[in-house]
Protein backbone atom coordinates (compact mmCIF):
# COMPACT_ATOMS: atom_id res chain seq x y z
CA UNK A 1 0.00 0.00 0.00
CA UNK A 2 2.94 2.54 0.88
CA UNK A 3 4.37 1.73 -2.60
CA UNK A 4 1.65 2.33 -4.42
CA UNK A 5 0.46 5.40 -2.41
CA UNK A 6 4.44 6.94 -3.15
CA UNK A 7 4.34 6.00 -6.89
CA UNK A 8 1.03 6.36 -7.93
CA UNK A 9 0.13 9.79 -9.40
CA UNK A 10 -2.54 11.81 -7.36
CA UNK A 11 -5.92 10.71 -9.26
CA UNK A 12 -4.79 6.85 -8.04
CA UNK A 13 -3.91 8.07 -4.39
CA UNK A 14 -7.46 10.11 -4.05
CA UNK A 15 -9.21 6.87 -5.41
CA UNK A 16 -7.31 4.77 -3.02
CA UNK A 17 -8.10 7.11 -0.06
CA UNK A 18 -11.80 6.92 -1.05
CA UNK A 19 -12.03 3.40 -1.19
CA UNK A 20 -10.47 3.12 2.44
CA UNK A 21 -12.80 5.80 3.29
CA UNK A 22 -15.82 3.85 2.35
CA UNK A 23 -14.59 0.70 4.10
CA UNK A 24 -14.28 3.33 7.39
CA UNK A 25 -17.52 4.09 7.07
CA UNK A 26 -18.76 1.00 6.43
CA UNK A 27 -17.12 -0.90 9.01
CA UNK A 28 -17.69 1.35 11.89
CA UNK A 29 -21.49 0.93 10.78
CA UNK A 30 -21.52 -2.37 11.15
CA UNK A 31 -19.66 -1.97 14.50
CA UNK A 32 -22.05 0.75 15.90
CA UNK A 33 -25.21 -2.48 14.79
CA UNK A 34 -23.59 -4.58 17.10
CA UNK A 35 -22.78 -2.37 19.82
CA UNK A 36 -26.76 -1.12 19.77
CA UNK A 37 -27.69 -4.82 19.83
CA UNK A 38 -25.29 -5.64 23.03
CA UNK A 39 -26.53 -2.45 24.84
CA UNK A 40 -30.51 -3.41 24.24
CA UNK A 41 -28.71 -7.12 25.84
CA UNK A 42 -27.59 -5.27 28.85
CA UNK A 43 -31.28 -3.93 29.37
CA UNK A 44 -30.10 0.27 28.91
CA UNK A 45 -32.73 2.56 28.69
CA UNK A 46 -32.43 5.03 25.00
CA UNK A 47 -30.79 8.18 26.25
CA UNK A 48 -27.99 6.91 28.23
CA UNK A 49 -27.40 4.10 25.46
CA UNK A 50 -27.13 6.76 22.74
CA UNK A 51 -25.03 9.34 25.58
CA UNK A 52 -22.57 6.12 26.13
CA UNK A 53 -22.46 2.97 24.14
CA UNK A 54 -23.96 4.19 21.15
CA UNK A 55 -21.77 7.71 21.26
CA UNK A 56 -18.60 5.57 21.62
CA UNK A 57 -19.56 2.97 18.64
CA UNK A 58 -20.40 5.87 16.41
CA UNK A 59 -17.55 7.88 17.44
CA UNK A 60 -15.00 4.32 16.24
CA UNK A 61 -13.99 6.53 13.25
CA UNK A 62 -12.61 9.21 15.16
CA UNK A 63 -11.31 7.32 18.13
CA UNK A 64 -9.18 4.96 15.78
CA UNK A 65 -7.85 7.38 13.10
CA UNK A 66 -6.25 9.56 16.29
CA UNK A 67 -5.02 6.22 18.09
CA UNK A 68 -3.62 5.22 14.72
CA UNK A 69 -2.27 9.05 14.05
CA UNK A 70 -0.83 8.99 17.23
CA UNK A 71 1.07 5.29 17.13
CA UNK A 72 2.43 6.81 13.67
CA UNK A 73 3.57 9.83 14.87
CA UNK A 74 5.32 8.32 17.99
CA UNK A 75 7.38 5.50 15.23
CA UNK A 76 8.22 8.18 12.76
CA UNK A 77 6.26 6.93 10.41
CA UNK A 78 3.85 10.51 10.05
CA UNK A 79 4.76 13.94 10.09
CA UNK A 80 4.07 15.83 13.64
CA UNK A 81 2.34 18.12 12.25
CA UNK A 82 0.39 17.27 9.82
CA UNK A 83 -0.50 13.68 11.29
CA UNK A 84 -1.78 16.05 14.89
CA UNK A 85 -3.66 19.09 11.93
CA UNK A 86 -5.96 16.03 9.90
CA UNK A 87 -7.09 14.02 12.94
CA UNK A 88 -7.97 17.09 14.79
CA UNK A 89 -9.37 18.55 12.08
CA UNK A 90 -11.37 15.84 11.44
CA UNK A 91 -12.20 15.32 15.06
CA UNK A 92 -13.57 18.92 15.26
CA UNK A 93 -15.25 18.79 11.81
CA UNK A 94 -16.83 15.76 12.75
CA UNK A 95 -18.22 17.94 15.78
CA UNK A 96 -19.31 21.00 14.03
CA UNK A 97 -21.37 18.56 11.06
CA UNK A 98 -23.19 16.47 14.02
CA UNK A 99 -24.41 19.33 16.22
CA UNK A 100 -25.45 21.86 12.67
CA UNK A 101 -25.87 19.69 9.64
CA UNK A 102 -26.69 16.80 10.83
CA UNK A 103 -28.86 18.05 13.99
CA UNK A 104 -30.42 19.89 11.05
CA UNK A 105 -31.09 17.19 8.63
CA UNK A 106 -32.65 14.99 11.58
CA UNK A 107 -34.54 17.01 12.45
CA UNK A 108 -35.89 18.37 8.86
CA UNK A 109 -36.70 14.78 7.98
CA UNK A 110 -38.48 13.75 11.16
CA UNK A 111 -40.40 17.45 11.13
CA UNK A 112 -40.46 18.03 14.62
CA UNK A 113 -38.11 16.74 17.81
CA UNK A 114 -38.62 17.59 21.44
CA UNK A 115 -35.69 17.88 23.92
CA UNK A 116 -36.49 17.49 27.69
CA UNK A 117 -35.17 20.22 29.92
CA UNK A 118 -32.82 18.10 31.88
CA UNK A 119 -31.00 16.89 28.90
CA UNK A 120 -30.24 20.36 28.49
CA UNK A 121 -28.58 20.73 31.71
CA UNK A 122 -27.57 16.67 31.82
CA UNK A 123 -25.81 16.66 28.29
CA UNK A 124 -25.74 20.01 26.18
CA UNK A 125 -23.86 21.98 28.63
CA UNK A 126 -21.20 19.50 28.96
CA UNK A 127 -21.20 19.23 25.33
CA UNK A 128 -20.58 22.85 25.41
CA UNK A 129 -18.21 22.44 28.60
CA UNK A 130 -15.94 20.05 26.58
CA UNK A 131 -15.28 22.34 24.07
CA UNK A 132 -14.03 24.97 26.12
CA UNK A 133 -11.51 22.70 27.34
CA UNK A 134 -10.32 22.17 24.16
CA UNK A 135 -9.89 25.81 23.37
CA UNK A 136 -8.27 26.01 27.09
CA UNK A 137 -5.78 22.97 26.62
CA UNK A 138 -5.21 24.49 23.22
CA UNK A 139 -4.30 28.12 23.56
CA UNK A 140 -0.86 27.17 23.79
CA UNK A 141 -0.35 25.46 20.88
CA UNK A 142 0.00 21.72 21.98
CA UNK A 143 -2.58 18.99 23.62
CA UNK A 144 0.21 17.82 25.89
CA UNK A 145 0.08 14.42 27.59
CA UNK A 146 -1.05 16.31 30.97
CA UNK A 147 -4.10 17.73 28.59
CA UNK A 148 -4.96 14.71 27.10
CA UNK A 149 -4.91 13.22 30.85
CA UNK A 150 -7.65 15.62 32.07
CA UNK A 151 -9.76 15.29 28.79
CA UNK A 152 -9.63 11.20 29.07
CA UNK A 153 -10.23 11.67 32.97
CA UNK A 154 -13.16 14.00 32.74
CA UNK A 155 -14.71 11.71 29.99
CA UNK A 156 -14.60 8.74 32.83
CA UNK A 157 -16.20 10.96 35.77
CA UNK A 158 -18.90 11.87 33.62
CA UNK A 159 -19.77 8.65 32.58
CA UNK A 160 -19.63 7.20 36.12
CA UNK A 161 -22.17 10.33 36.75
CA UNK A 162 -24.33 9.26 33.67
CA UNK A 163 -24.85 5.17 34.90
CA UNK A 164 -24.63 6.55 38.43
CA UNK A 165 -28.37 8.55 37.09
CA UNK A 166 -29.03 5.88 35.36
CA UNK A 167 -29.75 3.48 37.31
CA UNK A 168 -30.95 5.96 40.18
CA UNK A 169 -33.60 7.09 37.47
CA UNK A 170 -34.35 4.48 34.58
CA UNK A 171 -37.26 2.15 34.81
CA UNK A 172 -37.12 -1.24 32.62
CA UNK A 173 -41.02 -0.89 31.76
CA UNK A 174 -40.32 3.10 30.71
CA UNK A 175 -38.43 1.48 27.46
CA UNK A 176 -40.54 -1.74 26.60
CA UNK A 177 -41.30 -0.36 23.27
CA UNK A 178 -37.42 0.59 21.88
CA UNK A 179 -36.66 -2.87 23.39
CA UNK A 180 -39.07 -4.84 21.48
CA UNK A 181 -37.93 -2.82 18.09
CA UNK A 182 -34.95 -3.28 17.98
CA UNK A 183 -32.81 -6.65 17.20
CA UNK A 184 -30.34 -7.75 19.50
CA UNK A 185 -28.71 -11.41 20.87
CA UNK A 186 -31.22 -13.37 23.30
CA UNK A 187 -28.91 -15.24 25.53
CA UNK A 188 -24.93 -15.12 26.12
CA UNK A 189 -23.76 -16.86 23.39
CA UNK A 190 -25.30 -14.54 20.94
CA UNK A 191 -23.94 -11.66 23.06
CA UNK A 192 -20.40 -12.90 22.29
CA UNK A 193 -20.87 -13.48 18.99
CA UNK A 194 -22.16 -9.99 18.93
CA UNK A 195 -19.22 -8.87 20.57
CA UNK A 196 -16.53 -10.70 18.59
CA UNK A 197 -18.54 -9.26 14.93
CA UNK A 198 -18.54 -5.96 16.51
CA UNK A 199 -14.31 -6.16 17.22
CA UNK A 200 -13.46 -7.72 13.76
CA UNK A 201 -15.69 -4.53 12.15
CA UNK A 202 -13.16 -2.37 15.10
CA UNK A 203 -10.23 -4.16 13.43
CA UNK A 204 -11.54 -3.46 9.88
CA UNK A 205 -12.21 -0.10 10.87
CA UNK A 206 -8.80 0.98 12.38
CA UNK A 207 -7.03 -0.47 8.94
CA UNK A 208 -9.27 1.93 6.77
CA UNK A 209 -8.22 4.59 8.84
CA UNK A 210 -4.64 3.96 8.48
CA UNK A 211 -4.82 3.88 4.71
CA UNK A 212 -7.15 7.17 5.17
CA UNK A 213 -4.85 9.11 7.12
CA UNK A 214 -1.76 7.92 4.49
CA UNK A 215 -3.57 9.67 1.81
CA UNK A 216 -4.81 12.78 3.34
CA UNK A 217 -0.64 13.08 4.07
CA UNK A 218 0.30 12.67 0.83
CA UNK A 219 -2.37 14.81 -0.68
CA UNK A 220 -1.16 17.85 1.79
CA UNK A 221 2.24 17.41 0.64
CA UNK A 222 1.32 17.50 -2.66
CA UNK A 223 -1.62 20.58 -2.73
CA UNK A 224 0.17 22.27 0.39
CA UNK A 225 -3.41 22.82 1.49
CA UNK A 226 -3.57 22.77 5.16
CA UNK A 227 -4.06 19.07 6.80
CA UNK A 228 -6.77 20.61 9.17
CA UNK A 229 -9.07 22.08 6.46
CA UNK A 230 -8.97 18.54 4.62
CA UNK A 231 -9.57 16.91 7.87
CA UNK A 232 -12.36 19.06 8.61
CA UNK A 233 -13.85 18.90 4.73
CA UNK A 234 -13.50 14.73 3.95
CA UNK A 235 -12.61 12.79 7.43
CA UNK A 236 -15.15 15.15 9.43
CA UNK A 237 -18.20 14.47 7.05
CA UNK A 238 -17.36 10.69 6.47
CA UNK A 239 -17.07 10.44 10.50
CA UNK A 240 -20.31 12.12 10.99
CA UNK A 241 -22.27 9.17 9.07
CA UNK A 242 -22.39 6.73 11.68
CA UNK A 243 -24.03 9.60 13.72
CA UNK A 244 -26.64 10.53 11.11
CA UNK A 245 -27.50 6.93 10.12
CA UNK A 246 -28.00 5.98 14.36
CA UNK A 247 -30.18 9.20 14.44
CA UNK A 248 -32.00 8.24 11.82
CA UNK A 249 -32.71 4.95 13.02
CA UNK A 250 -33.69 6.05 16.47
CA UNK A 251 -36.56 8.63 14.75
CA UNK A 252 -37.54 5.57 12.54
CA UNK A 253 -38.32 3.59 15.91
CA UNK A 254 -39.57 6.67 17.48
CA UNK A 255 -37.02 6.29 20.10
CA UNK A 256 -35.93 10.32 20.14
CA UNK A 257 -33.72 9.22 23.03
CA UNK A 258 -31.31 7.13 20.90
CA UNK A 259 -31.46 10.15 18.36
CA UNK A 260 -30.46 13.28 20.92
CA UNK A 261 -28.29 11.19 22.82
CA UNK A 262 -26.25 10.01 20.16
CA UNK A 263 -25.43 13.40 18.40
CA UNK A 264 -24.79 15.05 21.82
CA UNK A 265 -23.18 12.28 23.76
CA UNK A 266 -20.85 12.17 20.23
CA UNK A 267 -20.15 15.71 20.84
CA UNK A 268 -18.41 15.14 24.30
CA UNK A 269 -16.45 11.40 23.51
CA UNK A 270 -14.97 12.77 20.34
CA UNK A 271 -13.11 15.14 22.49
CA UNK A 272 -12.56 13.55 25.43
CA UNK A 273 -11.94 9.91 24.61
CA UNK A 274 -10.26 10.79 20.63
CA UNK A 275 -8.46 13.87 21.55
CA UNK A 276 -7.55 13.32 25.37
CA UNK A 277 -7.02 9.67 24.20
CA UNK A 278 -4.59 10.35 21.04
CA UNK A 279 -2.97 13.52 23.36
CA UNK A 280 -1.77 10.55 26.33
CA UNK A 281 -0.26 8.74 23.31
CA UNK A 282 1.58 10.73 21.00
CA UNK A 283 0.75 14.88 22.26
CA UNK A 284 -0.56 17.22 19.39
CA UNK A 285 0.50 19.96 17.66
CA UNK A 286 -2.31 22.60 17.68
CA UNK A 287 -3.07 24.31 14.22
CA UNK A 288 -3.88 28.19 14.83
CA UNK A 289 -6.84 27.65 12.86
CA UNK A 290 -8.76 25.03 15.43
CA UNK A 291 -8.61 27.65 18.06
CA UNK A 292 -9.04 30.41 16.50
CA UNK A 293 -12.00 29.27 14.43
CA UNK A 294 -13.32 25.77 14.61
CA UNK A 295 -13.41 25.24 17.94
CA UNK A 296 -14.91 29.16 19.11
CA UNK A 297 -17.30 28.12 16.04
CA UNK A 298 -18.56 24.93 17.57
CA UNK A 299 -18.75 26.78 21.33
CA UNK A 300 -21.43 29.43 19.47
CA UNK A 301 -23.27 26.89 17.31
CA UNK A 302 -23.84 24.59 20.20
CA UNK A 303 -24.89 27.52 22.89
CA UNK A 304 -27.36 29.22 19.85
CA UNK A 305 -29.02 25.49 20.07
CA UNK A 306 -28.76 25.36 23.65
CA UNK A 307 -30.38 28.74 23.75
CA UNK A 308 -33.14 28.32 20.99
CA UNK A 309 -34.22 24.53 23.15
CA UNK A 310 -34.34 26.79 25.91
CA UNK A 311 -36.93 29.35 24.74
CA UNK A 312 -38.84 26.73 22.78
CA UNK A 313 -39.05 24.55 25.83
CA UNK A 314 -37.37 21.63 24.29
CA UNK A 315 -38.97 21.86 20.63
CA UNK A 316 -37.27 21.82 17.68
CA UNK A 317 -38.72 22.34 14.45
CA UNK A 318 -38.30 22.42 10.55
CA UNK A 319 -37.45 26.96 10.67
CA UNK A 320 -34.76 25.98 13.48
CA UNK A 321 -33.70 22.79 11.58
CA UNK A 322 -32.95 25.48 8.22
CA UNK A 323 -30.75 27.65 10.73
CA UNK A 324 -28.75 24.91 11.75
CA UNK A 325 -28.06 23.51 8.25
CA UNK A 326 -27.49 27.57 7.27
CA UNK A 327 -24.98 27.74 10.18
CA UNK A 328 -22.80 24.22 8.97
CA UNK A 329 -22.36 26.00 5.19
CA UNK A 330 -21.15 29.18 6.68
CA UNK A 331 -18.72 27.45 8.89
CA UNK A 332 -17.34 25.78 5.79
CA UNK A 333 -17.48 28.79 3.75
CA UNK A 334 -15.26 31.19 6.08
CA UNK A 335 -12.93 28.13 6.83
CA UNK A 336 -12.09 27.80 3.43
CA UNK A 337 -11.46 31.50 2.54
CA UNK A 338 -9.88 32.45 5.53
CA UNK A 339 -8.36 29.35 7.33
CA UNK A 340 -7.22 27.13 4.56
CA UNK A 341 -3.53 27.52 6.23
CA UNK A 342 -2.36 25.81 8.85
CA UNK A 343 -0.43 28.31 10.99
CA UNK A 344 0.67 28.04 14.25
CA UNK A 345 -0.51 29.71 17.36
CA UNK A 346 3.01 30.77 18.86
Amino acid sequence: MDILLSSGSLAVTILVGLVALAILVLSSDHAVTRFVGLAKYFNLSATFMGMTVLSLATSIPEITSHATASVNILTGNMDYEVASSIVLGSNIGSDVVQQTLIMGLVVFLSGVLYFRRYFLWKSMIPMIATTVMCIIFGLDGIYSRLDGGILFGTFILYTYYLYWDERKFFKKEENTEEQEETKGPQNRKEALIYALFALGAMALTILSAQIVLQVTEKIVEVTNVGGSLIGVLTLGIASALPEFTTAMSGIRRKAAGVSLGTLVGSNITNPLVAIGGGALISTYWVPGPLVKWDLPWETVTGMILWAILWFTKGRLNRTAAIYLIVLYFVYIGCRALFFSVDTSLI
